[in-house]
């Protein structure tokens, strides 16, 4: 198992909006690079989609303890497992952190290789996380 954490964003929003907005795979869409993603489809419970270079992934959700974390899991078409966490918590109203945590399931030399891209790719979710709108009638 190789396990990376993303750095601690900061979320102008409250705990709730995050939540309810990120526990629908609906919205991830606006989370993941468009440029690297081809065939996005989604329902609330799970999405799937192509990397360029990597293939084609399945997310479900597995977890939602409301307002402070989602856990989601590779499906069974994946080629490899992988689960992932979104904390979320609300420090004051409106000002909440995030922190995106990975554990993939493969061989330590390939996980030697993957660190570093999954780092950056953890780190970039966060970053788009801070960017976006939590309006929920977006």
């Amino acid at each position: 198992m190789s396990k990376t954490e993303s750095r601690i964003g900061e979320i102008k929003e409250t705990d709730e909006r995050i939540f309810q907005y990120l526990s629908d795979f609906n919205h991830f869409k606006t989370l993941i690079p468009a440029d690297r993603v081809k065939d996005f489809e989604s329902t609330k419970d799970t999405c799937q989609f192509n990397i360029e270079g990597i293939g084609r992934l399945g997310l479900r959700m597995i977890e939602r303890e409301p307002d402070n974390l989602i856990k989601i899991g590779s499906d069974d078409k994946t080629p490899f497992e992988f689960t992932l966490w979104i904390q979320i918590k609300e420090l004051n109203k409106g000002d909440s952190r995030m922190k995106i945590t990975v554990e993939v399931n493969i061989n330590p030399m390939m996980a030697s290789m993957l660190k570093k891209p999954l780092k950056a790719f953890v780190d970039n979710l966060v970053d788009r996380a801070e960017q976006i709108s939590y309006d929920p009638s977006g």
